[in-house]
């Protein structure tokens, strides 16, 4: 199978249409899979899942799920998801966006379209997520006994540290961290975590308000259009630019969320931490 090298994406730039030729069909299960040169479309990324697939049309057909792939150089097999066998950017290895499709894509080029309003609500719910994490690693600043990697505002870096899964949906994100001994050997103090839930839950959200209120401009670093690229997320809040590896989209402006919020929950024995964040 002669692809020719990895999928082009143009959805960190916010684009949701395109038109592209078809470089590769084949079966996947019972449906069909389709790469083309370049697509707007964002796919359900294997190694963290946090942001869903991208749905839309391809040549006019519905796409059923959209999927990162990879094949060797020289090889036939495209590995989906789960199975690809290497990690991202081995030498020899193309990576690929898969349209999967119910029937077959005939033509050898298309067009692409991405629904437009599921996106921006995707886009919604990731940047809140990260606005999220940083007011949760402020509002816990208090607890570190020991000095731990910092985030961009300088406070200890708990998102990072404890996170164990990550969720984005629409309009907002589901965020689960790990209060076990590891984090405990690290520094953390959970002791009376319970019942400082609220104020914990009041300082990050009057963060959120704030950052909302500021208008920050939010954009997308990338060192180049393959889906390969390692892209930075990057938010101009007051005071400071704070910058997140992050391979997923955005919107372009914080007051674009109208508002942010986030509800804290500890597990009945205390070890994990769930953070749901809402937005609009």
């Amino acid at each position: 199978m002669n692809i020719g090298g990895s999928t082009l994406v143009s959805y960190p730039a916010g684009e949701v249409r395109g038109r592209s030729a078809v470089v590769a069909t084949f079966p996947v299960g019972g449906r069909h899979g389709t790469v083309v040169a370049e697509t707007p479309f964002h796919p359900l990324d294997h190694t963290w899942p946090d942001q869903p697939a991208d749905t839309g049309t391809i040549g006019g057909l519905p796409v059923a799920d959209c999927v990162t792939g990879a094949v060797m150089e020289g090889e036939e097999t495209v590995h989906l998801g789960p199975d690809i066998p290497v990690r991202r950017g081995t030498p020899g290895w193309s990576w690929l966006v898969v349209h999967v499709t119910d029937a077959p894509v005939t033509d050898t080029e298309v067009e692409l379209a991405v629904e437009a309003e599921a996106r921006r609500a995707l886009s919604a719910g990731h940047t809140a997520c990260h606005l999220a994490a940083l007011a949760l690693n402020a509002a816990l600043a208090g607890r570190w006994r020991k000095e731990v990697p910092a985030d961009g505002l300088g406070h200890p870096d708990f998102d990072q540290t404890a996170i164990t899964s990550s969720r984005i949906v629409p309009g907002g994100s589901v965020d689960v961290y790990r209060l076990g001994k590891s984090l405990r050997r690290r520094g953390f103090s959970a002791e009376g975590l319970s019942a400082e839930l609220p104020e914990i839950a009041e300082r990050a959200n009057a963060l959120l308000k704030e950052w909302v209120a500021a208008d920050a401009p939010v954009w997308i670093d990338s060192p180049g259009p393959e889906l390969t690229a390692r892209r930075t997320w990057h938010c101009g809040l007051p005071g400071a630019e704070v910058s997140i590896p992050c391979g997923g989209t955005h919107l372009s402006r914080t007051s674009e969320l109208g508002a942010v919020a986030v509800a804290l929950d500890l597990s009945e024995d205390g070890a994990e931490l769930t953070m749901r964040t809402t937005a609009g």
